[in-house]
């Protein structure tokens, strides 16, 4: 998909991060866009911003994308208003800064498993119809270097992108040999706001990680997905350390992840 003129965009998690900045992104291609954020400020925020940009045709809906109903129901609203979709990105997310596995809280992981799984289940399951009628279409689900790898401190972040990884992985060949091209995004240390608001965050280890690992901007993240887009790459790879990564666990999965974890992992 060379142009997104007149292109009706969805993307989820919108509302800051990687979602805005695709929100921005697309708009100045001249896409129509249907938004999703769970904060009603931050997605006003996204909003204020596109009609600084003079951008057209948006559609916003604030929700949670674990409640399966409103999924379903944004997917019809989406139709109903634009009247087809030709792109969809299962973006939105959450991070958990975890103590050791055997003393997290297990509903906090369940929490961040419906979010950034099940929230990009229900995504598919919504969307994937509508896609299917257009001529040329895509669907994007945005993983992580997380879900390539085990990360120590991070393990239901990891099964939750892992999952993300899997699923995105076999929609490729479900639909290999039709109008949709699937694809699946694995950003490095992106500097967005999902470690500042990570679910039972502790602001020292944050702090650390962040100056750390998180530099890239959402912009350049954006960028590369839109370009990783346009040419119908399968797999999408943000960042020097997620192409290293992905190179290291292929030719020597333990090794390989021994050496992520000395360099990334959350203490």
């Amino acid at each position: 998909m060379q142009c997104f003129k007149d292109k009706i965009v969805v993307i989820t998690g919108a509302g800051s991060g990687i979602g805005r900045a695709l929100a921005l992104a697309f708009a100045q291609e001249g896409a129509k866009l249907a938004l999703n954020d769970y904060q009603t400020s931050s997605l006003e925020e996204t909003q204020r911003l596109l009609a600084q940009q003079s951008a057209e045709k948006v559609f916003c809906s604030v929700f949670d994308v674990s409640n399966r109903e409103s999924v379903f129901a944004f997917a019809e609203a989406v139709v109903a208003h634009f009247g087809a979709v030709d792109v969809v990105i299962n973006n939105a997310g959450i991070a958990m800064d975890s103590p050791v596995f055997d003393q997290a809280n297990l509903n906090d992981i369940e929490r961040l498993i419906d979010v950034n799984f099940k929230g990009v289940l229900y995504g598919c399951k919504a969307f994937i119809p509508h896609l299917l009628k257009r001529s040329e279409s895509a669907l994007i689900n945005v993983a992580s270097i997380f879900g390539l790898t085990g990360i120590a401190n991070s393990e239901a972040y990891c099964a939750s992108k892992f999952a993300v990884n899997g699923l995105t992985l076999s929609l490729m060949q479900t639909y290999r040999q039709t109008n949709l091209t699937v694809q699946c995004v694995y950003p490095g240390g992106i500097k967005t706001n999902i470690a500042a608001n990570a679910i039972g965050k502790n602001p020292e280890n944050r702090n650390d990680f962040e100056a750390k690992f998180l530099k890239r901007s959402p912009e350049s993240a954006a960028e590369t997905i839109v370009k990783g887009i346009k040419r119908k790459n399968n797999r999408i790879l943000i960042g020097g350390e997620a192409h290293s990564l992905d190179i290291a666990v292929r030719v020597a999965p333990i090794f390989g992840c021994q050496l992520v974890n000395q360099r990334i992992a959350p203490k």
